[in-house]
């Protein structure tokens, strides 16, 4: 099992996004997604993005990291 974390496409350059994770900005591999640009959601894992996701769901992700990190 892997856990993968949503994060916000800030600037694409060749194949390496910077994505907002949480907040922090990481540079992140888009070499196994397709049609990604700025804005757009991905689930990032071990330095690549996995997939792209929408906003709506990315964003009831991170609401749930952080229900989980109040308790």
């Amino acid at each position: 099992m892997c856990l993968s974390i949503p994060g916000k496409v800030i600037e694409i350059t060749d194949d390496i996004a910077e994505v907002s994770v949480g907040g922090t900005i990481v540079r992140v591999g888009m070499q196994m997604v397709d049609n990604v640009k700025e804005g757009d959601y991905v689930l990032v894992h071990a330095g690549f993005a996995l997939q792209k996701i929408n906003e709506k769901e990315a964003l009831e992700t991170l609401k749930l990291f952080r229900e989980m990190n109040e308790d």
